[in-house]
């Protein structure tokens, strides 16, 4: 075994001796910050529930597929490999639809491959921005999403632009 493998079980031990040593009520103050989770959980709930949904129709639908057909000569043209497209377009919607998507090409073409490096440095470089929004905004009276998801989505394909360059380079 690893020794970075201990660091969170030696961290949540060193925590829970401390709350020892304080004579802190452990567990009252445990099941305390669980009762202040629930309205969390409830305010945020809708907005998940809506960006899953979304995203299962999105790549049900077909239209994840048309878009990626739409979009692959433009993303040819920027130097992103046509083959990690549908990568690059469910990632902002779908942690795990970008999951599997990543598994069939390092499948297909193997990780160690031009197209095998760039899709890992494409899944690693972005984010579930949809999801995220819809964590973050949750709480918000006023929402104003258009602008931050905007820079989000533009943060995160200039991230697969700038990895594919560095991946077609090293």
């Amino acid at each position: 075994m690893k020794w970075v493998a201990l660091i969170i079980p030696a961290l949540f031990l060193a925590v829970f001796i401390y709350g020892l040593v304080r004579r802190v009520k452990l567990y009252d103050c445990f099941t305390e910050g669980v009762k202040e989770a629930f309205p969390l959980i409830l305010s945020i709930f809708p907005y998940l529930a809506a960006m899953l949904i979304l995203s299962s129709l999105f790549e049900m639908s077909g239209l994840a597929k048309m878009l990626t057909n739409f979009l692959s000569p433009a993303f040819r043209a920027l130097g992103i490999p046509p083959e990690i497209s549908p990568l690059v377009l469910i990632k902002p919607f779908s942690g795990s639809g970008s999951t599997a998507i990543l598994s069939e090409i390092l499948s297909a073409y193997g990780p160690d491959s031009y197209i095998g490096r760039c899709a890992c440095v494409a899944y690693g470089s972005s984010e579930t921005v949809f999801y995220i929004s819809a964590v973050y905004f949750a709480g918000l009276k006023k929402k104003r999403l258009f602008r931050p998801t905007l820079i989000a989505l533009g943060a995160n394909f200039l991230g697969v632009v700038a990895g594919c360059l560095l991946c077609r380079v090293m």
